[in-house]
């Protein structure tokens, strides 16, 4: 007879690995991302002499994901990424200072036309 313990260690592997492909999956579309992420902030710098904040936390953020997947990959952790985890929560930024667009002024309504 088999024993049960190995059994379910050998189904978990295999649970184990079928995430692992998938992740595998996910990371080569995440990577395409964050290239194009990174060739729009560098277009963006260049237009506005700054990078966009926007950018900046998204692309913090993804790296964040990726170094994730990477992580539990190669067995160093048995959390898997998101969305079994919260997505990553982007750092301050180090580096330079963002391009931050100020909002709008809305001009006062008045709550009766004028005649």
């Amino acid at each position: 007879m088999s024993d049960p313990k190995v059994e379910a260690k050998y189904e978990s592997i295999l649970l184990r690995v079928l995430w692992m492909v998938i992740y595998l999956v996910v990371w080569q579309v995440a990577q395409f991302v964050l290239g194009a992420v990174v060739l729009v902030q560098l277009v963006y710098r260049l237009f506005y002499g700054a990078p966009s904040l926007t950018l900046m936390n998204f692309g913090d953020s993804l790296s964040q994901f990726l170094a994730q997947i990477g992580r539990f990959g190669t067995f160093h952790s048995d959390q898997k990424p998101w969305p079994f985890a919260d997505w990553p929560t982007p750092r301050v930024p180090e580096g330079e200072t963002p391009h931050v667009v100020p909002p709008a002024a809305h001009p006062v309504r008045d709550e009766e036309p004028k005649l």
